[in-house]
């Protein structure tokens, strides 16, 4: 789902495949008004919770409706700083440890309105985005649930 909003250009991809960071990083580059790009990758690790090590992580979602929801996240982003690109890209289906799960990236004129707004994504898409989390384990598996820590942080925004 792609979409340009006044001079912000945003583009969200849910997908199985993996990702190239620096494809994604290059195909930023050639803004002209772009002096800061930074990068967020989420990636899968194991479990603090589990005594036994993580075979894997699955990841499901409703399509579209998980499009919109993160593209929503991304405007909001836009309304509130001077973001030139935002780039997101989450992964679903069967994980395993150390498999990359999100990529966001924001470009701007400026370093400090990349950081913010990568910031914000991130902490909007932890809580706000329609993914389920199921971990795996050996003997047994487990939905992820929320965490009250992550609510907190959409508090200071």
């Amino acid at each position: 789902m792609n979409k340009k909003i006044n001079n912000c250009f945003i583009s969200v991809n849910i997908q199985k495949d993996d990702f190239d960071v620096n494809a994604e990083i290059q195909s930023i580059r050639s803004g002209k008004i772009i002096g800061g790009i930074i990068n967020f990758i989420g990636v899968v690790r194991d479990s603090q919770k589990e005594k036994e090590e993580l075979v894997s992580l699955e990841l499901e979602h409703y399509p579209g409706m998980t499009e919109k929801a993160i593209m929503s996240i991304c405007r909001d982003a836009q309304k509130r700083w001077e973001i030139n690109f935002v780039r997101v890209i989450h992964r679903v289906g069967n994980l395993k440890t150390g498999d990359n799960i999100v990529l966001v990236i924001t470009a701007s004129a400026h370093r400090k309105e990349s950081f913010k707004s990568a910031e914000f994504i991130m902490d909007f898409l932890k809580s706000r985005a329609p993914i389920w989390k199921k971990e795996h384990y050996k003997t047994h598996s487990t939905w992820v649930q929320s965490k009250e820590a992550d609510e907190l942080l959409l508090k200071d925004w």
